[in-house]
């Protein structure tokens, strides 16, 4: 066994963008999300979003009873000057102060705003309000679930989710941008959680990979070059089952990988 790459599924959105490069082709639509999904193991969904105006105000819930939550991570792959990214608030609100602001539109002001560069990584919680500015491509690493509930969308017609969203919204402050762990070897490890654990791997030569005990997401935001005998590209997501055989990663002129997994 070794690694195997996975299908996508492109989706346009109203904030979406045609300028997907260099890891997608320039397209005619508004692409917004590039969706790749792995059928077995890990449980992940990895997404490519690219941004022309500013997604909803929004959470996701927590694991519960009725099903799996969202809790998921950014890394800042493209940033156009002053671009931005909003996680939690400047001072912690109550319930029907939230609930105002979001039917008036005061609750976007309300947000905390962080400057968004490439090579940040944020990670978001369920149950953090959050919104994603305009000018970015991002790979977002999320847990197998697409529940979002809507408390503000700039007057763009669709539904919101007034009561879902503050029954399961943490109303106070995030801390922003995580720094990154050194782990030798032009290793970092970007984020950690019960959900997944993602390093950041940069590849100058040829370098030998060993399955490991559990099954990892292997994504492709750099250069190009080969895994064993198959070629990879950037905008790419393989999957490398647990006890894989180990194979050659052999970029041809550098590469930068992600590699995630579930921290079992």
């Amino acid at each position: 066994m070794r690694a195997r790459r996975l299908n996508s599924t492109a989706l346009e959105k109203v904030w979406g963008t045609p300028e997907t490069e260099p890891w997608y082709p320039h397209g005619a639509g508004k692409i917004g999300e590039v969706w790749f999904s792995a059928p077995e193991e890990p449980r992940l969904l990895v997404k490519f979003l690219f941004t022309s105006e500013k997604l909803s105000v929004q959470v996701h819930p927590p694991d519960s009873a009725s099903g799996r939550g969202k809790t998921e991570m950014w890394h800042v792959l493209r940033a156009a000057p002053g671009a931005r990214v909003a996680l939690g608030f400047e001072r912690r609100l109550d319930r029907e102060e939230a609930r105002a602001a979001a039917i008036s539109g005061e609750i976007e002001a309300l947000l905390r705003w962080y400057a968004a560069y490439p090579g940040d990584t944020f990670i978001v919680p369920a149950g953090t309000v959050h919104a994603i500015g305009a000018g970015l491509a991002l790979c977002e690493i999320q847990q197998h679930s697409d529940v979002t509930y809507r408390l503000y969308d700039y007057g763009r017609p669709r539904e919101l989710h007034l009561d879902a969203a503050l029954a399961v919204a943490d109303l106070g402050c995030h801390p922003g941008a995580s720094a990154p762990l050194n782990l030798g070897a032009r290793r970092r490890l970007l984020a950690e959680c019960p959900y997944f654990r993602t390093e950041s791997m940069a590849v100058a030569g040829e370098a030998a990979y060993a399955g490991g005990p559990r099954a990892a997401l292997l994504i492709c935001l750099e250069g190009d070059g080969q895994f064993g005998e198959e070629g990879f590209a950037p905008g790419q997501v393989w999957v490398v089952p647990a006890r894989a055989d180990t194979f050659t990663i052999s970029p041809h002129n550098g590469a930068r990988l992600l590699r995630t997994l579930v921290p079992y």
